[in-house]
């Protein structure tokens, strides 16, 4: 790692105006207190580093460096720890959740794995913290080799800096090359137009030059400043080149040229290797020293040299070829300096200097840095090395360091010489690679595992791990027989560890639904019940795969017992640390299926809350969506739309895909019939394509909903046909009475009969009132006379007592329609005004509207929506952010709950009051509009009801 400026530029920028112009608006903003980022990108030697040093000389703000460094891409937030070192001192004013996910990173606490996001919101609260003092700019160069962990972290704060004082500039090769910056603004710089090129020569070479010589110097440079200083170290300036050049001589990288063609670096490359050629050995050994330790430190580097027996004379001739410098820091003229050095060197040399690296670390207290270069000086297989560098896979994790324990323990497997050992480390290294994403690569390792004899346990450990992996890739069939192959595997062996692995199975299989080959859910559940029993005490998770299992082989009336039992105790220990990732979608389904809406409810507040609490950012976006489906049910769709915007926000972050089918479900209630379509288009066409048939039923829901609401009824019938054939989970909490109310009034009783013979099934078992009023509505549409008039009564009375405030409105609806064919005009037109005012207040237009037709019918005029209040003119995060608030949150604690800064909550605050024209957060908490803030924000407390 370096920090500073290279050796070599020129003093002063020549060409680069619009360039310059665009940092220097940038550097005045942050000196006004206004953030920024900015990704600039090139070929090597195309000016990113130049322009760099530009903005480190300007006066002003205080800039903080790094650069990436080729061999420490796998040590977890190295490059993060050497940016904020000199502003660590300041950590102690961080909120504790996130000192400490900052601590354990850069080792400085002992404690379980920091959430990722967590740590990227304690970087951005550290710099805002150091920037309110004096504007500051963090500068990273060569982020495409910067570790992931430091990687992610630095990206997720450079999103965040807009309202900060805080400056984020990188430079990388391609943005390909560093994934998690893309999507920031970015700087493509290209070659410097001839005039421009003809002046940074002619201030590189003060002699004239023949005019031959100049223009094929400049023609060969193709604009690349780096080419323009180097090109004339290999030219006769007298009359021509000396010796020919030759295509591919560079060592390939991001951007390289294609085959047969000489790109501008590849000339670089070459002049540096001539360099490097004529120096005398010595020389070379001290700069290949130099490229394998890149922290820049001058004491490691003498002290390893001196174990080599390089003495101090060697740098002369490398300082006096212009490569390398020497000060408080050690800096090569460029990274391509670097890499050729490390490049060309013999291995016996690599290994030789990565030894007597590995012995300085040793005195300087740096067990993981030792290990590695321990490793790569390793001529063979070698245990002692290899359990060093499991230890430090160890450390690494504990530190959150996911991508860097998947390095360490790859390079243990290789240098293991027993071979059993050497495939379980191949195992544990394929599972973090996995964990990490990259899915080709623990395939690699996996089959170096499998290429082994392995023990039983190891065996089904790497079967289980094989299934993951293609659930992750296919989402298919196949994958979900891989997956229960694996639980059946495991269950001799491993019982708990199976029946996770079995809960994972019936995910899976209800994921892929409609997709899967026969009865695959069926076959998932009766092998589930047949392999292992549940331990005694039984978790949460064997109550919830019994219970689902049980609900698949004996039908949900035989299954409702246990699983309430399920909603119970997963509602009794909401902070369960050993809960997996897919337990609580499976356990809100649960909920839904058994009409318990405020169990359904209080499940996502949990999860809410212990995920903003311990900053688990990547478990967010499927617990917002079951809560912006409960808001939804709750006729909340300000408060729906405004956690749909999050998880969208959150799953582009986390690189996850979008949650279309509650932003598409949320389209369908507000009757937004375009919009509704494109969503509904694009994710049936990624449901098929995933073999995701869960995501395709959702989306015929939501048609289903929207068609109703237009009073289309035969095409709302069309949309969600293909459910009478199907009984998914989760969903018969919605779908059943949507098709109940389209079928009949399209006049297929046939249908309507069936689907609520369905959901009666259902409701029997439930002792809710959403669940009886909904059967209840649902009965009396298939029901004439006084019994459909009694029953409509009876589901408004019941529905009103639940939380399904928008589908208390759409009972009182259907009896409206119902009162007025019956000629019944003044009890319908009671209904129907009260439908329609609760429609439109919800933001139900479509529904709302056809209660305005029928209201009309009966000769009364609705009354006109009033205008929107300024309440309506929040975006959707100042609504959460003006709801917590409101409930007297602190602009630090909604900053934690949301991963936003507090000035950033500030600044949104003052659009808030801008826009409802107030003041003051004792105005905002006054505000009627508003609502009540729910729990999903994190606002008090819930009971159940």
């Amino acid at each position: 790692m370096r920090t500073g400026r290279d050796p070599g530029e020129a003093p002063d920028l020549i060409g680069r105006r619009r360039e310059s112009e665009e940092l220097a608006s940038l550097l005045s903003a942050t000196g006004n207190g206004r953030g920024g980022t900015l990704v600039l990108t090139g070929e090597p030697g195309i000016g990113k580093t130049a322009l760099l040093d530009s903005v480190h000389r300007q006066s002003g703000p205080r800039v903080l460096r790094v650069a990436g460094a080729e061999f420490e891409t796998d040590l977890a937030f190295s490059a993060l720890h050497e940016l904020c070192a000199p502003v660590m001192n300041r950590i102690g004013k961080l909120p504790v959740p996130q000192r400490h996910a900052l601590e354990a990173a850069f080792g400085l606490r002992t404690r379980v794995a920091p959430d990722r996001f967590l740590v990227g919101l304690a970087v951005l609260g550290l710099l805002s913290l150091a920037g309110a003092e004096q504007p500051l700019v963090c500068i990273v160069d060569d982020a495409q080799w910067l570790d992931q962990a430091s990687a992610q972290a630095l990206a997720f704060a450079a999103r965040r800096a807009q309202t900060e004082p805080l400056l984020f500039l990188f430079a990388v090769r391609e943005i390909d090359a560093c994934q998690d910056l893309a999507g920031l603004p970015v700087m493509a710089l290209q070659g410097l137009p001839e005039d421009e090129a003809r002046a940074l020569l002619a201030a590189r070479i003060r002699a004239p030059l023949d005019a031959p010589v100049r223009d094929r110097i400049v023609a060969e440079a193709r604009g690349n400043p780096l080419a323009l200083l180097e090109l004339p170290r290999t030219v006769d300036l007298a009359g021509g080149f000396a010796t020919p050049w030759t295509a591919g001589s560079a060592t390939a990288g991001p951007g390289a040229a294609a085959a047969g063609t000489t790109t501008a670096s590849d000339k670089v490359v070459a002049s540096f290797r001539a360099r490097l050629a004529a120096l005398p050995s010595d020389t070379r050994l001290l700069l290949l020293i130099a490229a394998a330790e890149p922290t820049g430190d001058p004491v490691v580097l003498w002290r390893a040299a001196d174990l080599l027996g390089v003495g101090a004379a060697a740098a002369a001739p490398a300082l006096d070829a212009e490569l390398l410098s020497l000060g408080l820091w050690v800096h090569f003229r460029h990274p391509l300096v670097r890499s050729t050095v490390y490049g060309d060197a013999s291995p016996a040399d690599r290994r030789a200097v990565h030894g007597a690296l590995a012995e300085v670390m040793s005195d300087a207290g740096e067990p993981d840095r030792r290990a590695w270069h321990r490793g790569l000086a390793a001529a063979g297989p070698d245990e002692e090395v290899a359990a060093a560098l499991e230890r430090s896979a160890d450390r690494a994790r504990a530190r959150g360091g996911a991508a860097a324990a998947a390095a360490f323990l790859e390079a243990a497997a290789r240098l293991t010489p027993d071979a059993r050992r050497r495939a379980e480390r191949a195992l544990a290294a394929a599972s973090a690679t996995r964990d990490v994403g990259a899915v080709d690569a623990a395939l690699d390792l996996l089959a170096v595992a499998e290429a082994q004899q392995l023990d039983g346990p190891a065996r089904a450990h790497a079967r289980t791990l094989r299934a993951r992996i293609a659930f992750d890739l296919h989402r298919n069939d196949a994958s979900v027989v891989a997956l229960q192959q694996a639980a059946q595997a495991t269950a001799p062996l491993d019982p708990a560890a199976a029946r996770q692995i079995f809960l994972e199975t019936l995910a899976a299989a209800v994921f892929v639904g409609r997709f899967a080959e026969g009865p695959r859910l069926r076959e998932a559940a009766r092998a589930a019940l047949a392999a292992v029993p549940a331990p005694t005490p039984a978790r949460p998770l064997d109550l919830l795969l019994d219970g689902l299992a049980t609900q698949v082989r004996d039908g949900f009336e035989a299954a409702a017992p246990l699983l309430r039992r399920v909603v119970d105790e997963y509602l009794r220990r909401p902070d369960d640390s050993a809960r997996s990732p897919g337990e609580l979608w499976m356990a809100c389904s649960v909920a839904m299926d058994l009409w318990d809406d405020t169990a359904w409810r209080m499940l996502a507040d949990q999860q809410i809350r212990s995920s903003r609490e311990a900053g688990t950012l990547a478990a967010l976006p499927m617990t917002l969506s079951y809560r912006a489906l409960a808001h939804l049910h709750a006729g909340e769709f300000r408060d729906s739309a405004a956690l749909v915007a999050e998880a969208y926000a959150i799953s582009a972050e986390v690189g996850a895909p979008g949650l279309v089918y509650v932003d598409v479900t949320l389209a369908a209630w507000r009757g937004e019939e375009s919009r509704t379509a494109e969503l509904a288009g694009a994710a049936l066409q990624d449901a098929a394509q995933r073999g995701e048939g869960r995501l395709a039923t959702a989306v015929e829901y939501a048609q289903a909903v929207l068609y109703n609401g237009l009073g289309r009824f035969e095409e709302a019938l069309e949309a969600c046909r293909s459910v009478l054939e199907l009984d998914e989970m989760g969903f018969h909490a919605w779908i059943p009475a949507e098709l109940v109310e389209a079928a009949v009034r399209s006049g297929d009783r046939e249908a309507a009969a069936r689907m609520l013979e369905r959901l009666a099934e259902r409701t029997r078992s439930s002792t809710t009132d959403w669940g009886a009023g909904m059967e209840l509505r649902s009965r009396a549409l298939v029901c004439d006379g006084a019994e459909a008039d009694e029953l409509f009564a009876e589901a408004v009375e019941r529905l009103d007592r639940s939380e399904g405030r928008v589908h208390a409105a759409r009972a009182r609806l259907v009896h409206g329609e119902w009162l007025r064919r019956e000629g019944r005009d003044r009890e319908a037109r009671a209904r129907l005004r009260a439908a329609h005012e609760m429609l439109s207040s919800y933001g139900a237009l479509a529904f709302a509207e056809r209660a305005a037709r029928e209201l009309r019918a009966t000769g009364e005029h609705p009354a006109r929506r009033p205008a929107p209040s300024a309440a309506g003119r929040l975006t959707a995060q100042e609504v959460v952010i003006a709801r917590l608030v409101a409930t007297g949150a602190t602009s630090r604690e909604v900053g934690e709950q949301l991963f936003l800064s507090p000035r950033t909550i500030e600044a949104h605050l003052r659009n808030v009051y801008r826009k409802l024209g107030i003041r003051s957060r004792k105005e905002l908490r006054g505000l009627p509009t508003l609502g009540e803030p729910g729990a999903a924000y994190g606002g008090g407390e819930v009971s159940r009801r």
